[in-house]
């Protein structure tokens, strides 16, 4: 910090990668107090219509998400996806991952018609922008996929499980972990 100030965009930086250690660690507490020093500076240096504030508002909410608190992970996750749209525009694969990890916290709240709202829509923009044999893409059909399971939609869930592992097998191989996690509900 003495050579480039506490008010520096590197300094920023640097607390976010001590908050993604932290993050690794499952030091959440810790995590999340790094992640908020980098969106100070970030805010404050850079601006709110800054990518690298969206990666901080993003890894805020993830912080909330590892500790269960879905309301607030929403918040920050949902601050990313304004920025990644000002930014990017609503074609672009951050938008759709922005829109992904929105839906995967509906997902783990119990709110399925929200999740697959959201996963929708970041399938739409992967088809779109990545084309349709794309692992990010295969993910996308894979979350609609979980969702309609706990929907007890079970025609639907074959159908986009089936096109995620079709997807993994080809772009992935069989040997691939995501491709193998696919197969795992079409194995007796």
């Amino acid at each position: 910090m003495k050579v480039l100030g506490p008010d520096h965009p590197d300094t920023a930086n640097s607390y976010n990668n001590i908050g993604m250690v932290y993050s690794a660690k499952g030091d959440y507490e810790n995590a999340l107090v790094e992640y908020r020093k980098a969106l100070e500076i970030r805010v404050k240096v850079l601006g709110t219509d800054n990518l690298d504030t969206a990666t901080s508002y993003s890894n805020i909410g993830g912080v909330y998400f590892q500790n269960g608190d879905y309301e607030n992970a929403l918040v920050e996750h949902r601050k990313a996806l304004e920025i990644q749209l000002k930014m990017h525009g609503p074609d672009h694969p951050d938008t759709a991952e922005s829109y992904n990890r929105i839906g995967f916290i509906y997902h783990a709240k119990g709110d399925y018609q929200n999740a697959l709202v959201e996963n929708g829509k970041a399938l739409e923009i992967r088809l779109k922008v990545l084309g349709p044999d794309h692992p990010d893409t295969a993910q996308s059909y894979n979350n609609i996929g979980a969702v309609h399971v706990k929907n007890g939609d079970y025609e639907n869930a074959l159908v986009k499980l089936r096109k995620a592992l079709e997807i993994r097998l080809k772009v992935l191989g069989p040997n691939h972990p995501d491709t193998i996690a696919s197969q795992m509900p079409f194995q007796s």
